[in-house]
């Protein structure tokens, strides 16, 4: 019986998934890979129409893999698995090489597969996702949200926006899932390894878990 390992496996899960991507993007130099040269390509990329139209072809069939978790379109239906529609592309680019350089991690299935993909596979990926609709609605105002504002407004709008919708490698937060919201905070103060960023681990430093549960309750009302 030949035994093939799981790193193997998925490169070429993903091999068949890229098969019939589009003969344009075959052509191409790859991107080195390095987090600035890809970050450099996703952007010319954004301003040529007929780059990002076969970039967003080749992304919708990469990224099949990641609907199995993150849902159809990158809207997730589980609680601490977070939304990736609408997403901004140069966060969605940053994260996965965090991933694949150990910055960040998750769990084995998802690190292998984002490492098993190639830099253009990951600008597709992220682009692809950026485009994606939202498909949920926000939720009612409450007690917890308004209370959520509150803080939101002291700690996160200077860099989230005024409603939550980031900017470049800064995330949306707008409609994220209340679960992961909460999930991700609570990493970030309690400093763990899992999520690594000097300027969240001050902000969240003080935050007691009803006021990250406030937080999260307040994000899932903003549209997305």
């Amino acid at each position: 019986m030949i035994s093939i390992s799981f790193s193997s496996m998925t490169r070429l899960i993903l091999i068949a998934i890229a098969a019939a991507a589009a003969p344009s993007r075959a052509t191409e130099k790859p991107v080195p890979p390095t987090p600035d040269a890809m970050h450099k390509k996703l952007v010319q990329i954004s301003k040529n129409p007929e780059k990002l139209a076969a970039a967003l072809q080749n992304g919708k069939k990469a990224s099949s893999v990641c609907m199995h978790c993150h849902g159809a379109g990158g809207n997730s239906t589980q609680a601490e698995v977070p939304n990736l529609a609408s997403q901004n592309a140069d966060y969605l680019l940053e994260q996965m090489n965090k991933f694949v350089l150990g910055q960040r991690r998750s769990s084995a299935f998802m690190e292998g597969m984002i490492k098993a993909m190639t830099p253009d596979e990951r600008i597709d990926i992220s682009l692809f996702l950026a485009q994606q609709p939202v498909t949920r609605k926000p939720a009612g105002i409450s007690t917890q949200s308004i209370a959520g504002k509150k803080i939101y407004d002291k700690l996160c709008i200077t860099c989230h926006g005024a409603d939550g919708a980031g900017s470049h490698k800064i995330p949306r937060l707008a409609g994220q899932q209340v679960k992961y919201v909460e999930g991700s905070l609570k990493r970030y103060r309690n400093g763990n390894g899992e999520r690594i960023d000097p300027r969240m681990a001050a902000y969240t430093r003080n935050l007691k878990d009803a006021d990250i549960e406030n937080l999260a309750a307040y994000l899932f009302t903003l549209q997305p």
